[in-house]
Parts: C-alpha cells; sequence; structure tokens
C-alpha cells in the first residue's frame, strides 16, 4: 500500500487522525505511559490514559502535549509513531503527507517542532495550519468567500478565537485557557471548599456531568468521591451545577474577553457579516453546557455550537487533504 495524505489534530487532550478516502480513522486521549527507570514507553493512548492517576510509583501517565504545543518531544515522536504504524499508513516505498493543525500564536521553534516530530514519526512532507481556519472549514463554514465568519475554537490547552475571511485569518487571538484549565478549576474547588482530594479524570466528570457555565441554565447533582485531606481516609460528597458554574467563572471571563478583543478588532463590514451568520463553536469545550448561551449574551451576536464539535478540525483536515495540490502553492511549508 502506498503512503496516504494524512491529516493530525494535534490536541493536548486528544489526537484524532483523518486519512484521505476513508475519514477519521483514530481518536485517542494523547496520553504516554512511562516507566520512570527505563524512559521505556509502555502504552498510549486508550490503554495509557485508563493509568492516569492509577499507577504504581515506577510508572507515570504524561501528556507530551501542553497548552497546544509540544512540552516532551521524545514522548509526542513516540506517540505519532505509535499512532501511525497503528493505522498502517506508511509502507516501505512512500510516506504520507501529513498536515498538523496547530494553535495561531505559537513561535516558529514550537512549529519547528511539531514539523520534525512529524518527520522523525514517518512523515514526507509536514504542513501546518491554523486550528481556527481548519475548524471552520470543519464546521462547514464557507470561508473563502469575501465574507466575515468568525469561529472560537476551544480545546483542551488553547482555546483560538478567529475572524476568517476570503480564505485566510483576519483577526485571531490564542489563550491557554481551554478544557484542562476548567478541570483544574473544579479540582481546586473541590480541594478548598471541601477538603478533598480527586483526581484530573473525576474533576473532567464533573464538568461533563453537572457544569454550567451559565445562571441558573441547569441544576444537577453529582457524588464524588476522594481522599479527605483531614482524616486521609476516602470520603463522598454532592456538587451541584451552581457551584461548578462559581468554579468555572474565572476560566471563562477569559474565553469571554479574548472573543471580545477579536471582535473589536474585526473590520465593521465583516462584523456586520457576523451578525447575520453568528460565531461557530468548535472543539471539546463547545460541549460545556451554557456556553453559547453566555458568549451569545456577552458578544450580542447569535452563537451556535456546531455539529459533531470535537471533530470538526480533524474533518477540516480531511477537507484541506482533498484539494492539497491545488492549495499548496499558498501553504505554508516550513
Amino acid at each position: 500500500m502506498f503512503g496516504r495524505d494524512i491529516g493530525i489534530d494535534l490536541g493536548t487532550a486528544n489526537v484524532l487522525i483523518y486519512v484521505k478516502g476513508k475519514g477519521i480513522v483514530l481518536n485517542e486521549p494523547s496520553v504516554v505511559a512511562v516507566e520512570t527507570s527505563t524512559n521505556r514507553v509502555l502504552a498510549v493512548g486508550d490503554e495509557a490514559f485508563r493509568m492516569v492517576g492509577r499507577t504504581p510509583g515506577n510508572i507515570v501517565a504524561v501528556r507530551p502535549l501542553k497548552d497546544g504545543v509540544i512540552a516532551n518531544f521524545e514522548l509526542t515522536e513516540s506517540m505519532l509513531k505509535h499512532f501511525l504504524n497503528k493505522m498502517k499508513v506508511k509502507s516501505a516505498f512512500s510516506k504520507p503527507r501529513i498536515l498538523i493543525c496547530c494553535p495561531t500564536n505559537i513561535t516558529s521553534v514550537e512549529q519547528k517542532a511539531i514539523r520534525q516530530a512529524a518527520e522523525k514519526s514517518g512523515g514526507k512532507n509536514v504542513y501546518l495550519e491554523e486550528e481556527p481556519k481548519v475548524a471552520a472549514i470543519g464546521a462547514g463554514m464557507d470561508i473563502f468567500q469575501p465574507s466575515g465568519n468568525m469561529v472560537v475554537d476551544i480545546g483542551g490547552g488553547t482555546t483560538d478565537v478567529a475572524v476568517l475571511s476570503m480564505g485566510d485569518i483576519v483577526t485571531a487571538s490564542s489563550i491557554k485557557v481551554a478544557g484542562d484549565r476548567m478541570d483544574s478549576e473544579i479540582l481546586n474547588y473541590v480541594k478548598k471548599e471541601y477538603k478533598l482530594l480527586i483526581g484530573e479524570r473525576t474533576a473532567e466528570n464533573i464538568k461533563k456531568e453537572v457544569a454550567t457555565v451559565f445562571p441558573d441554565a441547569r441544576y444537577e447533582e453529582i457524588d464524588i468521591r476522594g481522599r479527605d485531606m483531614v482524616s486521609g481516609l476516602p470520603r463522598t460528597i454532592t456538587v451541584n451545577s451552581k457551584e461548578i458554574q462559581e468554579a468555572l467563572a474565572e476560566a471563562v471571563s477569559y474565553i469571554v474577553q479574548a472573543s471580545k478583543q477579536v471582535l473589536e478588532q474585526t473590520p465593521p463590514e465583516l462584523s456586520a457579516d457576523i451578525i447575520d451568520r453568528g460565531v461557530i463553536l468548535t472543539g471539546g469545550g463547545a460541549l460545556l453546557h451554557g456556553i453559547d448561551q453566555l458568549l451569545s449574551e456577552e458578544l450580542r451576536v447569535p452563537v451556535l455550537v456546531a455539529e459533531d464539535p470535537m471533530d470538526c478540525v480533524a474533518k477540516g483536515t480531511g477537507i484541506i487533504l482533498e484539494n492539497l495540490d491545488r492549495m499548496s502553492s499558498k501553504k505554508v511549508r516550513i
């Protein structure tokens, strides 16, 4: 089998891989389990994620990406190699062309690290594309017309906000406040209010099950278990939506502020288009209860959640891959 064109959404929380002609073929957590004494990789993806917070002292489950960029080069390379081997997209005769998405404001050094990791894991030509642009294409927005489209992509490590027109970004902002920050805010809230230690996975589960960010939009309760900081023994408590709304208020205010800032920098003609078309939310954070209502109220424009928001970036890479030969003259090869 000859090398295929593949698109990678290299996310802080999840890696999604799109293979040309096949669609999205992989969606696994960006986690690598490593034996500390030998630095040997024991597990990657789903298998490693099951180990988070449950490993003995000599094994650690690590996220090799932080805030949308590579934090550990060797582990990122090992993770990509593992996923590409699993997909069987490489062959002895040819290597695949790889399109990878990255946040809008990363440095040239960070871009180079992403490119090198992809090349070392078996890519021939590596293309980088900005995440909000790819997310907008994956969400079905026609960004190639001379009209304004606004997208807010809330991922695991970064939130990217962009206004697009004529196939490119007009104004954009990228902040390191997204799903992971929200999980840690919930974790800290429970620790401070209840003197209970919980893990990242429990915090994420609270976010999914009962969290809301819009006042009085939801009222649900959840029982959570953790370790009492005073007695050191296991304990169960109940938290509700209103408490979690308070815990997330600061993190969400940064996302609102970044969105307002991008709108303020947008040319008036494009702003008028955004009032008509609305803002599209993509990424896992788009599923956070009440985020669309809150942004709509704060920005005073319609806000819509994309269909399958977590898959938008991967789908967008697929659409770009289909037209890669046509677009490569415009594409930045780094």
